[in-house]
């Protein structure tokens, strides 16, 4: 059985009002703040090391990556040295798995850039470690058709 999916209007992005910071607890805040100081100071090795030995990068509009030297890899040369800021929406903790879903800022702006998540896994007793750091931007979604399909607004014989 086929069937085709007509394209689909994107709809403008609401306005939505910034989601409050939720306190971490310290080794949790401790994953946030080691990155952020390690993307400021451009140490794109420091960045891979906050890393399990496979995690992943999960960036927008870029395939994925996996494990710490193709990290590293990846985040030399992408702006890093800039001023981050990192601030938490919620999270959860228990035994050796976790997350963290939060914004992302630079400089000094109040408004988040972008938005994350991490997956986090931890040895018992150890310290966590980023299995998967997905994240993309705040920004307005783009109109998007399925191949195949007109395009255009038929109501005004486009």
């Amino acid at each position: 059985m086929t069937s085709s999916l007509p394209a689909q209007n994107i709809a403008a992005p609401v306005a939505s009002t910034e989601l409050p910071d939720v306190e971490l607890p310290p080794e949790l805040d401790r994953v946030l703040r080691d990155y952020e100081r390690a993307w400021q100071a451009g140490d794109a090795a420091a960045l891979a090391s906050f890393f399990a030995a496979d995690g992943f990068v999960l960036q927008s509009n870029r395939p994925p990556v996996r494990g710490r030297p193709a990290i590293q890899a990846a985040y030399e040369g992408q702006g890093a040295g800039s001023p981050l800021r990192l601030r938490a929406l919620a999270f959860a903790a228990a035994d050796t798995t976790g997350y963290i879903i939060g914004g992302y800022s630079f400089g000094t702006t109040s408004r988040d850039a972008g938005k994350f998540t991490l997956t986090l896994r931890r040895t018992p007793d150890g310290p966590w470690q980023i299995v998967s750091d997905m994240d993309n931007l705040n920004a307005p979604s783009r109109q998007r058709s399925v191949p195949g399909t007109p395009t255009g607004n038929p109501e005004a014989g486009q």
